[in-house]
């Protein structure tokens, strides 16, 4: 038993966020039913190892939605559907007749999340969007970077993963909705609005004028809290109030330290940074990176490596938590849902990748009572493809 294993989910997502929020509705054990254009999701374009991190466990279904046919067959499935999906540019499905207004007329009870790049409003509403585009328009890219260079995008799309998120989340706080009224609802949310929310730096600035600068890989309010040069690798030190200053110093035998006054609170260290880091440099600088954090890891410390992605999934505690899912017989090597610790209701592991159109027959027989003939008749005139 599952937590959603009544929902059914008509997804016409492609590429990351959609796919992403989808994914974790089916990890839970929603059915969903992956629409994929007759070429099939540009994700497939990636390897299948990408394409089957966010779309594992989905029934694809191939379908032509420009042509009526195929138009009909979506206005089908949205009536059988309890949520329906897509990240199309604003306007576009609506040409199709398969806008969330013209699905929640045929089915008042369906919630219709759109995911866009600037959301469905405002005069970037019909411009394509993509996660850099909102790093950059969102002030992260400016907080990103060396504090003498120039800024940096984070090295992963953050902003389509929290998208996906936050999607799932109004998707699922609309179901609790729709229990307690009867009522679907439309879900707009943008990759755009996502990555403004997440500024964490935007309440200083709003209340008080300050704009935040980059620090790279320091921070600008706790010291020492910022990356060192340790014998064979860099080391990441993050002190966030004094007692772990103490422990700091007594780790690496610098005990006197803690008890300087220039460096008694937070507020002295930082005001003297410089100072206590040409102090800590040369301790941290010929100490061996392993034997350094193994050191701070024992005086409860923060700190960690700086790995590189081959290092990541081998650490011990990488392992012991299951980060990655392998399971006989899978065909690929997936990173697992986070929440797999749920006591009694943890999401399940997929273990296969849709081929494209992989479900096409089976979903149009078993959810529309469509005959084989019929079947064979929009595959032939390429409304539809069966993956095979």
């Amino acid at each position: 038993m599952t937590p959603l294993q009544d929902l059914k989910v008509l997804d016409l997502t492609r590429v990351l966020a959609g796919p992403n929020a989808t994914q974790m509705l089916a990890d839970f054990g929603a059915t969903i039913w992956k629409v994929e254009a007759l070429y099939g999701d540009e994700a497939r374009t990636w390897g299948e190892a990408a394409f089957a991190q966010f779309n594992r466990g989905k029934m694809s279904i191939a379908v032509n939605i420009a042509e009526p046919r195929g138009q009909e067959l979506i206005r089908q499935l949205a009536r059988k559907a309890d949520v329906f999906t897509e990240n199309f540019k604003v306007g576009n499905l609506a040409r199709f007749g398969l806008g969330a207004d013209d699905l929640l007329e045929i089915n008042p009870r369906l919630i219709c999340a759109s995911i866009t790049g600037f959301g469905q409003t405002g005069p970037r509403s019909r411009l394509p969007g993509y996660d850099m585009i909102a790093q950059a328009y969102s002030g992260m890219m400016s907080l990103t970077g060396e504090r003498d260079g120039g800024p940096l995008r984070l090295g992963v799309p953050l902003v389509d993963l929290m998208t996906g998120h936050y999607a799932t989340l109004g998707i699922l706080f609309a179901i609790l909705h729709r229990n307690q009224t009867g009522k679907g609802q439309k879900i707009d949310v943008s990759l755009y609005d996502v990555a403004l929310s997440a500024n964490a730096s935007a309440s200083s600035y709003l209340n008080g004028g300050y704009v935040t600068r980059r620090y790279g890989a320091a921070h600008s309010s706790f010291a020492p809290c910022q990356l060192y040069a340790a014998a064979g690798g860099p080391v990441m030190i993050a002190i966030g109030n004094d007692l772990q200053f103490r422990r700091l110093c007594e780790a690496i035998g610098l005990a006197h330290l803690a008890d300087d006054p220039k460096f008694a609170t937070n507020a002295d260290r930082v005001a003297n940074k410089a100072e206590l880091n040409a102090l800590l440099e040369p301790v941290f600088a010929r100490t061996p990176r392993d034997e350094l954090i193994a050191l701070l890891e024992d005086g409860q410390v923060p700190v960690g490596p700086v790995y590189d992605i081959d290092e990541v999934y081998d650490d011990p505690q990488a392992v012991a938590r299951g980060a990655v899912q392998d399971d006989d017989g899978a065909a690929v090597r997936v990173l697992a849902n986070p929440l797999r610790f749920m006591t009694d209701s943890p999401p399940r592991r997929h273990s296969f990748v849709p081929r494209r159109g992989e479900h096409t027959r089976t979903l149009l027989r078993e959810q529309l009572g469509m005959p084989e003939a019929e079947i064979d008749g929009l595959i032939r005139d390429k409304v539809l493809f069966d993956g095979e």
